[in-house]
């Protein structure tokens, strides 16, 4: 905690410092120079634009580190990502959904580095035009795209240091003339990483103890590439082919105390030091079409096909010591298998035109998503490999999702409005099989399910701005969170001997109804406050069975009340610039499971976060950021400890402003550790855990070729609308 508050302290203290100094100075300052650099956080009325492009600090960074330090977000230890206190958060990468969750889902975002992501935009409350998924609202990773004209393209490196080296390194080319635009880049990120974890567990009359060391070591292959054909001034043909190829292998040593509590004896010690490997890849072709013309029309037209193959093989022995740890009373060793294949096909159109002295917006989109999970069990004896038939399991999921969209808005004098309504249509289908017990053949669970539902999603906003310096805009919006595809399979999967995860197949969709309030004055401070409340919250229980093992499984809570105030502030004086971000909640859990299984949690949370920078002559630029999270509330039953951190770093513009060199270090006062208890079912947790947050890092960046985006094109129409044109390509975000 006094590392926590020192690093605020000395955030607060040398931002105010630094704008004293430049107050008294200012006179002596040379006026403040547009250089074109944009600012590394840009609140808007609709939505927070993270630009990471522009920030020292996120060098060496994956996404889910980003997403941990950008302004109302949340990741849990288990990689569950909130926003504002409420879960449900869908991730994009250029506008298409990740179709993971959890822990997959953090798996892959630490394999997009910094290097590849141009800008993060977090949405609280989309329109009617957005898909309905996300009750917490919609993160956007956008990946670079050169849109400068004639040949160009740049290289990067890294490396950064903790415990392990990690290093990074990457090729971008690009060619665009009045014709095509082709861009092409391919990046290769190879980290190793140490994770502490610990898990103290009371249930009934034994006591579990464990700590865990986790080394996970990753290589990645992140590619993209796209051509953009301009068939006239109001027509555009384009492709993109993007995707990600990563291997990864994860030894864990593990030692766990089982004690008896009454007498405070060991009674036995389990090791149990596994092994993980396998390989994540993924790959996506994306076609589009885009068409305007003077009158105000705009056609766009997306076609999306997107494969995950997800694959692990992992080692787990179960040697059981007596209390001296110097004997072997008996060992169980398993060897798991989990392939996972996701399909996703997609067709969406959006069009706009001038309607009633304002702008009309209808869309379509169909999507039809196939996941088949295989998992296999083996019972590893005398180093042979036995299938465990009973503990093996098959799970298929099909989804299909059809959705309409009606979207208008109007200015008035003073005002503007918008209204619209989503209507999606979902037919969904799981079955889960295994062995019979006789080995006879598969037999299909009586959980298989079948459902179809449809649902209605209004939104819209009113804003008033008679005067130019301030702006007022009341929003609502209602949203779904539909059950993961994992989350749905009924199968038990053994996590070690003690612990397992089981799916819920009566798991529903959570509904969200929010409201908000934004108040921005003169385009700087904006204050936003909101009020959600949630109908059969997603929990991720940890409940009890066999007296003595937990399990983990999804449940729906009953209700979830959320209030939060967002504010932020920039400020710039001459060369230096100040980023301020407050968001706080009051969050409300409500759930009654019968005797002993209840869930009736409130918190209050707030998270800071702040970030300064200071030029210094034209080429250099200092940079510091931190954030501070107070106690909050994970998946409904975990109550958090604070956490925070701060970074620090330094850059430097050379080879006559085509190279660049970043260093910094990443959690300076190594503060990143968090905490978190739960008492539920009669069993109480305690769960613990760092990495390794606290790293050297150095990067450098040269561009070559013409780095100018001219004002003119061949055809008519100006280079200015084109690339607007051209930028919103390959996007299946909006509808």
């Amino acid at each position: 905690m006094r590392n926590f508050i020192c690093s605020f302290l000395l955030i607060l203290l040398s931002a105010a410092a630094g704008a004293q100094v430049l107050k008294d100075s200012s006179a002596h300052l040379p006026p403040a120079v547009v250089n074109g650099r944009k600012p590394v956080i840009e609140v808007k009325a609709d939505k927070t634009i993270l630009n990471v492009e522009g920030s020292i600090n996120a060098v060496g960074q994956d996404a889910l580190d980003l997403l941990r330090k950008s302004p109302g977000v949340m990741v849990d230890k288990d990689n569950n990502i909130s926003l504002s206190g409420r879960n449900g958060v869908k991730i994009y990468i250029d506008g298409r959904e990740l179709p993971l969750n959890g822990t997959d889902l953090g798996d892959y975002l630490k394999t997009l580095q910094s290097s590849d992501i141009a800008s993060i935009e977090i949405i609280s409350n989309p329109s009617a035009k957005y898909e309905a998924a996300g009750n917490g609202g919609i993160i956007n990773i956008r990946l670079k795209k050169n849109k400068s004209f004639g040949n160009n393209g740049s290289v990067t490196g890294g490396y950064y240091i903790g415990t392990h080296s990690n290093y990074n390194g990457g090729l971008a080319l690009n060619h665009r003339d009045s014709h095509i635009n082709w861009f092409g880049n391919y990046n290769y990120n190879n980290t190793n990483n140490d994770m502490r974890l610990g898990l103290y567990r009371e249930q009934l009359d034994t006591l579990f103890d464990q700590h865990s060391v986790i080394h996970q070591h990753t290589q990645a292959h992140t590619f993209k590439t796209g051509l953009d054909y301009f068939i006239d001034k109001n027509n555009t043909l384009g492709v993109m082919v993007d995707g990600s190829l990563s291997h990864f292998n994860i030894p864990t040593t593990s030692k766990t105390n089982i004690s008896y509590i009454p007498d405070n004896v060991t009674s036995r010690i389990l090791e149990a030091d596994n092994s993980s490997s396998g390989h994540r890849n993924n790959g996506n072709l994306n076609l589009n079409y885009h068409h305007t013309d003077t009158l105000g029309h705009e056609l766009s037209v997306d076609a999306d096909y997107g494969i995950y193959r997800i694959n692990s093989d992992q080692l787990q022995p179960n040697l059981y010591f007596d209390p001296s740890g110097s004997a072997l009373l008996y060992s169980d060793i398993f060897d798991m298998l989990a392939p996972t294949n996701i399909d996703i096909y997609s067709l969406k159109a959006d069009y706009d035109q001038p309607f009633k002295k304002g702008q009309l917006g209808l869309g379509f989109k169909t999507s039809y998503v196939t996941s088949g999970n295989n998992f296999q069990q083996y019972d590893v004896v005398a180093n042979a490999k036995l299938p465990d038939t009973l503990n093996s399991s098959g799970f298929n999921y099909k989804e299909n999702i059809n959705a309409v969209y009606a979207n208008y808005n109007r200015p008035f004098k003073g005002w503007a409005l918008q209204a619209g309504l989503r209507v999606e249509d979902t037919h969904a289908k799981g079955v889960s099989n295994g062995f019979l017990p006789d080995n006879a053949g598969y037999a299909i669970y009586d959980s298989g399910f079948n459902r179809h539902y449809i649902d209605f999603f209004p939104s819209g906003s009113l804003t008033y701005k008679r005067n130019p310096a301030q702006q007022w805009t009341l929003a609502y919006s209602r949203r779904i969170d539909r059950p993961a595809y994992k989350d749905l399979n009924p199968f038990e999967f053994k996590l070690d001997e003690y612990t397992f995860q089981k799916g819920n197949t009566g798991l529903r969709p959570q509904y969200t109804n929010s409201i908000g309030l934004t108040y921005v004055y003169k385009s700087t401070l904006v204050a936003t406050l909101n009020y959600s409340h949630v109908k059969d919250v997603f929990t991720q229980l940890v409940d009890t069975t066999d007296k003595s093992k937990a399990f983990l499984t999804k449940q729906n809570l009953a209700t979830q009340d959320i209030t939060s105030l967002n504010i932020s502030y920039p400020l710039q004086w001459g060369h230096y610039s100040l980023f301020t971000n407050m968001n706080s909640y009051y969050s409300l859990y409500n759930a009654n499971f019968g005797p002993g299984r209840t869930v009736a949690l409130h918190v209050l949370s707030m998270n800071l976060f702040a970030q300064q920078s200071l030029s210094i002559g034209k080429d250099w630029l200092v940079q510091m950021s931190g954030f501070y999270n107070t106690p909050s509330i994970w998946q409904g039953t975990f109550k958090t400890h604070a956490l925070g951190n701060l970074d620090a770093g330094i850059q430097r513009t050379i080879l006559q402003k085509k190279g660049t060199i970043k260093v910094s270090v990443s959690d300076v006062f190594h503060t990143m550790h968090w905490t978190a208890t739960s008492d539920f079912a009669g069993q109480y947790l305690r769960s613990t855990g760092n990495t390794e947050s606290r790293q050297l890092k150095i990067y450098f960046t040269y561009k070559f070729g013409n780095t100018q985006i001219k004002a003119a094109r061949v055809h008519k129409s100006g280079a200015e609308d084109e690339s607007k044109r051209v930028s919103t390509q390959g996007s299946g975000l909006t509808n």
